[in-house]
């Protein structure tokens, strides 16, 4: 029998914010490109990472082609009880999930905890795994699903985190430090965190992850229409927000 507090009590490797910091300008110039506002602060940290983000380009999909049989060894091991065996594909994928679940909460302890229900949901699910996609495909899945409960959680305890206007202006292009594109991250992140959790879903799923319209309604089970109309007002909503910060 897996121990499931032994499998998934891991440490995150910090280095999950490098991942992260390399797909915020892609979704900076994603979303720009919509709302035909260019906010200084958001801009700033775009340009200044992007040279960043061009070092640090290595897709997510390299796991996916590593050794499939190797891989395929773990799983038919894992379904017989070998802590072991899935230990090592939890060691595989735990910093592409950790870096995926660092969109879902900034919180260090909550993060640790999505991260882990990820993983527990993949052991429980893994007997259902049909070698149909790649088997990191198959958890980022698990992971929206996770991240999006986690979001729904917090709207119904109407949890939400405010952006002061100190916060806002001490990210303007003028100032006299810039920031990291971390800290414009962490902005960006308690902006969306206004939104409702469906908008803050298909934004996070179309332009930071880079999901087609297809693949989000796959994630979300949505339709293909639902998904367009919903990025739609999703763009609309943080376009009237970004502007409300910028008139404050």
């Amino acid at each position: 029998m897996i121990h499931l507090d032994q499998i998934v009590g891991f440490r995150i490797k910090r280095t999950f914010a490098e991942t992260e910091n390399a797909a915020f300008p892609r979704f900076v110039s994603a979303l720009s490109h919509y709302l035909h506002f260019r906010p200084g602060w958001i801009m700033r940290a775009s340009e200044a990472s992007l040279h960043r983000a061009d070092q640090q380009g290595a897709s997510t999909d390299d796991a996916a082609r590593l050794a499939a049989d190797e891989e395929t060894d773990w799983i038919a091991r894992a379904l017989t009880g070998e802590s072991a065996a899935f230990a090592m594909l939890v060691d595989r994928y735990q910093q592409e999930i950790a870096a995926q679940m660092w969109r879902f909460s900034r919180d260090r302890n909550v993060h640790e905890e999505l991260v882990q229900d990820v993983f527990v949901e993949v052991y429980r699910s893994l007997g259902n795994f049909r070698f149909e996609s790649p088997l990191l495909h198959w958890m980022r899945k698990i992971a929206v699903r996770v991240g999006y409960r986690y979001w729904k959680a917090k709207e119904r305890k109407k949890e939400k985190v405010f952006l002061s206007q100190f916060e806002y202006d001490s990210t303007q292009a003028d100032s006299e430090q810039p920031r990291s594109a971390e800290e414009a991250g962490n902005l960006l992140h308690a902006m969306l965190e206004q939104l409702p959790a469906r908008d803050r879903m298909i934004l996070t799923l179309i332009y930071w992850e880079e999901h087609t319209v297809e693949e989000a309604a796959e994630v979300t089970g949505w339709s293909r229409s639902l998904v367009k109309v919903q990025a739609f007002r999703a763009r609309k909503k943080l376009k009237e927000l970004l502007e409300q910060q910028e008139a404050n």
